[in-house]
């Protein structure tokens, strides 16, 4: 069959390959676009396994506190420049006081009764401000948490609306949330979150599903790049603990001190605060992105910006 360059383009955006294998990649899978992104990955020729993932989108990520509360958002332009506009970072902030302030910010928000203005709903809202800023504007996904007696909530934005991260840390003892050194590791292990992007807290909450399909492409590649069939098993089987390794926030080291895990931090804190400390649950948006492993660079970044802190 016929493959486009279009395509052929797109999908060299998607993975880095370089144009020719992506041409292969295609002509490979009957031009199938996502399972030419598998094959790329299978040959070792996707430099970004996630990339396939990215939304083409503008706009911000925001994150706020308010006392028990934290919200994060996501709310998409058509172009960047629109996200430094005033009318558009008043948008945000309306939205992002909705959320603090309605009692139930769950469910379709754009149906939702401003909180500011009962007689407006938050798509009324939305309207006028695409309007007024002359551009299609899109409130893509948001989050809310709320402390307990035993958690404490915290946000973090990184590159000016590029990544926020929402986090919420608990202990033991009620007491121990009061302590500034627990609001520390919270926001330590935000930062963390930003530029280590793990895909959940312990290897048990990783969904079969990813685990399976990660199981089934390392056998492909190991096959592929010529290991004998008896022996891929157990090579694989390793494989599985370095990805889960790698994509656990607990096991992943510190991006701060690497000679620590995150699990060994949660254990020195407890020390200092007199509880058993660990994270509850964590959210974390990067613009214009789902799912996305950062490269090791990007890391470095927020490393050096932790250091300042």
């Amino acid at each position: 069959m016929s493959i486009s360059a279009t395509l052929v383009k797109e999908l060299r955006e998607k993975t880095s390959a370089g144009m020719m294998d992506c041409k292969k990649a295609l002509e490979a899978t009957a031009g199938d676009f996502e399972a030419a992104v598998e094959w790329l990955r299978v040959k070792g020729l996707s430099s970004a396994a996630k990339k396939a993932d990215r939304v083409a989108a503008e706009g911000t990520v925001f994150a706020q506190t308010s006392g028990d509360t934290a919200v994060i958002l996501e709310i998409n332009s058509e172009t960047d420049f629109v996200a430094r506009n005033e009318g558009f970072k008043g948008l945000v902030l309306d939205v992002a006081h909705h959320m603090l302030n309605a009692v139930n910010a769950a469910g379709d928000i754009l149906e939702q009764a401003f909180h500011k203005n009962p007689t407006k709903k938050v798509g009324d809202m939305l309207k006028e401000a695409i309007a007024t800023i002359g551009e299609n504007l899109v409130i893509r996904r948001f989050e809310k948490y709320v402390a307990t007696a035993n958690t404490v909530v915290h946000t973090y934005i990184h590159g000016e609306g590029k990544i926020g991260v929402m986090i919420e840390v608990a202990a033991s003892k009620p007491e121990a949330t009061n302590n500034p050194a627990l609001k520390t590791f919270a926001q330590d292990v935000a930062l963390h979150i930003a530029a280590m992007n793990p895909m959940a807290i312990s290897s048990a909450e990783i969904p079969a599903d990813v685990v399976a399909k990660e199981k089934e492409i390392l056998t492909a590649k190991n096959l592929e790049s010529g290991k004998k069939p008896e022996m891929v098993e157990k090579i694989v089987e390793g494989q599985i603990r370095k990805f889960l390794a790698e994509n656990c926030l607990v096991d992943q080291p510190f991006v701060k001190n690497p000679d620590l895990k995150i699990s060994d931090l949660a254990k020195e804190v407890g020390k200092q605060v007199g509880a058993d400390v660990s994270v509850k649950r964590f959210a974390r948006f990067e613009l214009g992105a789902g799912i996305e492993k950062k490269s090791n660079d990007f890391a470095a970044e927020v490393a050096a910006q932790m250091k300042g802190h």
